[in-house]
């Protein structure tokens, strides 16, 4: 259980200080909430990255500490830890493809990390996300509700930004929910999806509809294509910030993560991308929605996918 320190600060670790994790690092110190421990493997990368922010507080107006280290032994009293270290996407490269090189990468951070503090709450980042955060929870020993993945946050980012493009209204208006796996058969919900409580189902036919589901399931490789040499990290660190947000302010905000299901939605043993509550426990509850026939036909295909990157997980590093 997370428990905020009175004495000191809140202390968030990030381990991987790539683009996501550094873009993480500023998102967290210049919105005041906690200070920052960016871990890599990479000598000086993260000393660098941690001075080169703590010399901009004068400019941002606040206080916080950020430490790069090499040393796992520095995550010492952090509250929540973040991995986002692992190789990120080429083109023409799936989230799947990833499972050989990232399933020894998280296994090992987590294990490394939570020898130093196993009070923390785990948030992964890296993909295959619910691949990833499933392995995290095997390696940790936790409880489920103290691990999860971003993926959900992102995603209905990512669908809430399409809709704003397509209706050209105020992004502030639009609230959106994507549930199940991280990857091309996430199940946007349109039904849940709204614009000042308007369901977009009521502004949009079913054509335009479709056609922005497909691009939010395709989101992250739009923008791998575009970059080619790595993949989205503003929009990712924004969306674990939320999180981390919500847990050390206890808000108790409902918000779609990979969360472990016990039986909802007629899922078991298994992480994905469900609505959750977020407080200072970690994952609260896990919201049970009303779905369709085809809504959970959807999610339970979405399930089948990430069953099969745990098979290949499992087979490749083991789950203990």
């Amino acid at each position: 259980m997370l428990e905020l320190h009175q004495s000191i600060a809140p202390r968030v670790g990030i381990i991987g200080a790539g683009k996501v994790g550094s873009t993480l690092a500023q998102r967290i110190a210049e919105k005041d909430l906690a200070d920052v421990v960016l871990l890599d493997v990479i000598e000086g990368m993260p000393q660098a990255i941690a001075l080169d922010l703590m010399e901009a507080r004068g400019v941002e107006r606040h206080d916080r500490q950020l430490i790069g280290s090499n040393d796992y032994a520095d995550l010492v009293d952090c509250d929540i830890v973040v991995i986002t270290a692992g190789r990120p996407r080429t083109p023409g490269m799936t989230r799947e493809d990833l499972v050989q090189v990232n399933a020894k990468i998280v296994k090992s951070a987590v294990k490394s990390a939570i020898a130093h503090c196993p009070q923390a709450i785990f948030i992964l980042v890296t993909n295959p996300l619910d691949v990833m955060t499933y392995l995290a929870w095997k390696a940790s020993g936790l409880d489920p509700s103290r691990v999860m993945g971003m993926a959900g946050v992102l995603d209905s980012a990512r669908f809430q930004t399409f809709i704003a493009f397509e209706l050209g209204c105020s992004i502030a208006d639009i609230q959106t929910l994507v549930l199940g796996g991280h990857g091309d058969l996430m199940v946007p919900l349109p039904r849940f999806s709204t614009v000042r409580g308007i369901p977009i189902t009521e502004l949009m036919d079913t054509e335009t509809i479709d056609r922005l589901v497909d691009r939010t399931r395709k989101g992250g490789a739009e923008i791998v294509q575009l970059m080619k040499t790595g993949g989205a990290y503003y929009a990712p660190a924004s969306s674990v910030c939320l999180m981390v947000e919500a847990m050390l302010h206890n808000q108790s905000r409902f918000m779609p993560v990979a969360g472990y299901l016990q039986g909802q939605y007629g899922l078991n043993d298994i992480y994905m991308g469900v609505p959750c509550q977020l407080g200072y426990q970690g994952i609260q509850r896990i919201l049970e929605l009303p779905l369709e026939e085809a809504e959970i036909t959807a999610l339970h295909e979405s399930a089948k996918a990430v069953r099969k990157g745990l098979e290949m997980a499992e087979s490749l590093v083991g789950f203990d």
